[in-house]
């Protein structure tokens, strides 16, 4: 969501600049480059480190409400999400929003859009371990599954654009597509990069899926008599 369908980013930064602060630390760019994409919790741990003096949930709760105001006075959308989600959802394509903001945040943006785009929120408050950790992308998955048992990790597609992000993707399994913003990210040929989803389409994202199809290797040949679990 940060970052990839919303430009929240600076929202963020200038919610820790300011806690900092408020706590007599100094709080620097290159820090905050080191929180895009990850957990509150995580977050928030650094925050501590820096010299904010408030219980781990103190300072979520703070950073959040801080953008949540932030939010409800204009959304900064990134260019491409809107037209790309209104054509996705034209399409019947089943969409889930992972993010590790809480669900106030990623509910505050859903709110916003002019359609149900989203069947599904992931926030980072429903899930145990954070991005990179893959769980929300897995969850996302087992959520869609259930009115589609035949849905698997192969159909589907993530549009991430942080490196917490983008790891957590693609240990999920799923086919990954890096839009970078804020901060560059290294190559890995494990997913694709796109500069921007401006003019990125329903027919880009099949292509992926389909190429992926085309180079799995096939499943080798089960044999009767034993086994393995993997």
């Amino acid at each position: 969501m940060d970052g990839t369908i919303v430009d929240t980013e600076q929202y963020w930064i200038a919610a820790e600049h300011a806690l900092v602060e408020e706590h007599g630390g100094q709080w620097s760019h290159e820090k905050a480059m080191q929180l895009v994409g990850q957990s509150l919790v995580f977050s928030a741990g650094l925050l501590q480190d820096a010299g904010v003096r408030l219980e781990i949930r103190e300072i979520i709760d703070t950073l959040t409400g801080h953008v949540v105001s932030l939010v409800r006075e204009e959304v900064p959308w990134r260019p491409g999400a809107r037209e790309l989600l209104d054509e996705l959802h034209t399409a019947g394509i089943r969409c889930a929003l992972v993010t590790m903001s809480e669900a106030p945040l990623a509910r505050e943006i859903v709110a916003s859009l002019p359609k149900p785009y989203f069947e599904f929120l992931i926030t980072g408050d429903t899930v145990t371990q954070g991005k990179p950790h893959p769980e929300a992308y897995l969850k996302a998955v087992e959520l869609l599954q259930e009115a589609d048992p035949e849905l698997g990790l192969q159909h589907c597609v993530a549009l991430e654009d942080s490196a917490p992000g983008v790891a957590a993707a693609v240990a999920s399994g799923v086919t990954t597509v890096a839009i970078p913003h804020i901060v560059p990210l290294p190559e890995d040929p494990r997913r694709a990069t796109w500069d921007t989803l401006a003019g990125r389409t329903v027919a880009d994202l099949q292509e992926l899926v389909t190429l992926r199809h085309a180079t799995t290797p096939a499943p080798a040949p089960a044999f009767s008599g034993g086994g393995r679990n993997d």
